[in-house]
């Protein structure tokens, strides 16, 4: 999309001049006549440069740069005067004007100026993205298999333009999954921009999204870009896309298709170009069929699919999660990070956590700041968790079959495997302890590879 430069002169011939060097490089020029028309534009369009007269009717340019500046503090503003006095070039400098250039312009100059102010501009925006990468949460970890497909489905989805739908329990990391596919994309360098589609009123989410108009609903005292417009040329994260409305899904839906929209209020397209991740916790094809969330949205945003795991599932982490967190909060608090023996860590593997890596973070923190010393024991854990039974081996290998029909067969063989230990693999006496002809025993013990009843000694009939 062409970079759009707005140029401020009361002179049409110099609107004219500049207007057409800059055309032929390639850029879309706006004009403005005066400062207040000006000021109207940037508000508007959001130009990516301005050219500033300093001699204007009413307004004169240095009062209109002031406001640029409180308004769009890092648009580079270029000033032009026919008269290039040094007192006024040190003010513009002041208050925020990029450069200061002389009537008439000189084509070579308004190039070389524009180029570089655009480059600076570029270069602000990446060191701010930068300090954003700085300060959010940068790794996905664990080793476990499931977490490493997870990390090759963003190696290879996060170089293209597909739009990611990431779906997982609450508390899995789904907002770190889409800040990592914003990380490795071509639009590292330009905005990520969230939305907690949940957390935002009904009556106020297509504003959030879409912007408004001044004066579109009660309390729109002045203009406002919305998250569509912020995330220009970089990603836009739908946190909980499940809780929009109908009505806002089918406002969605549209800019997906189009690419432009219209602020709430107003009439005028606005062109945009996003990459749309979106995330939930539930499951939308049910939502669809519950006549709750739109099929043709779903399709739409559901071009690459990435299922977060749960922690149950991925026990083995817990580990490094739980180093990861102290180190980091002893990042925050500028001091050593504290120790969890290893009882302590096989307590907290054993638990639940249904809130999955949030709870378990919170969890650790919480220890963090409650432990005296540096080192966090098991006698340091609340009492309910050092007093639970620990999960024998037969049951943690219960826990983690998926299928009613897998749990059936193999607590069939085990039960069958106990009794025949029992009866010393005897199995007239086992088919008549349990209830069973046996043939039929005979037949499961076959399948279930079970002709020794216990160490060494082989099943028989008794007789």
């Amino acid at each position: 999309m062409a970079r759009t430069i707005l140029v401020v002169d009361d002179e049409p011939p110099i609107l004219q001049t500049l207007s057409g060097i800059l055309q032929d490089e390639g850029f879309e020029v706006l004009t403005a006549q005066d400062g207040e028309t000006a000021l109207k534009v940037v508000e508007e369009e959001t130009p990516d440069l301005v050219f500033l007269d300093i001699a204007l009717p009413g307004m004169d340019g240095l009062e209109v740069l002031r406001h640029l500046k409180e308004q769009q503090p890092l648009t580079p503003v270029v000033m032009i005067s026919a008269f290039g006095s040094v007192e006024n070039a040190v003010k513009a400098t002041r208050w925020g004007a990029y450069d200061f250039i002389e009537k008439p312009p000189h084509a070579d100059k308004i190039i070389v100026t524009v180029r570089n102010a655009l480059e600076m501009s570029r270069l602000t925006e990446e060191n701010l993205q930068l300090r954003q990468r700085a300060v959010h949460p940068q790794e996905i970890i664990g080793q476990s298999p499931a977490m490493q497909q997870l990390r090759e489905q963003v190696r290879i989805v996060a170089p293209t333009n597909a739009w990611v739908l990431i779906t997982g329990e609450n508390g899995t990391g789904k907002e770190l999954v889409a800040w990592a596919i914003h990380r490795f994309s071509k639009r590292a360098a330009k905005p990520f921009v969230e939305v907690n589609c949940a957390a935002i009123p009904e009556d106020l989410i297509e504003s959030e999204l879409f912007g408004h108009e001044k004066g579109a609903f009660t309390g729109a005292t002045a203009k406002r870009r919305g998250k569509f417009d912020q995330a220009h040329e970089g990603t836009l994260f739908l946190d909980e896309i499940a809780d929009m409305s109908l009505k806002t899904q089918a406002k969605v839906l549209r800019i997906l298709q189009e690419q432009r929209f219209e602020r709430v209020g107003g009439n005028r397209p606005i062109q945009v170009d996003v990459r749309v991740v979106a995330a939930t916790n539930k499951n939308l094809e049910e939502l669809i069929g519950q006549g709750q969330f739109r099929e043709d949205l779903y399709y739409r945003i559901n071009v690459i699919p990435i299922a977060v795991p749960p922690l149950k599932e991925r026990t083995e982490d817990i580990p490094l999660l739980i180093e990861y967190f102290l180190k980091e909060f002893a990042r925050a608090d500028a001091s050593r990070p504290k120790i969890m023996t290893p009882e302590a860590v096989d307590i907290l593997r054993r638990q639940p956590w249904p809130g999955n890596v949030r709870e378990l973070k919170n969890f650790v923190h919480r220890l963090a700041i409650l432990t005296p010393g540096r080192v966090i024991d098991a006698p340091h854990l609340p009492d309910n968790l050092r007093q639970e039974k620990p999960r024998t081996e037969s049951e943690s290998h219960f826990l983690q079959i998926n299928s009613f029909k897998e749990a059936r067969s193999r607590f069939e063989k085990e039960f069958i495997r106990r009794k025949l230990v029992e009866f010393q693999g005897n199995v007239g006496l086992t088919a008549e302890a349990i209830g069973l002809e046996r043939s039929h025993l005979y037949k499961k013990i076959r399948s279930y590879g079970l002709e020794h009843g216990r160490e060494g000694e082989e099943v028989n009939d008794g007789g």
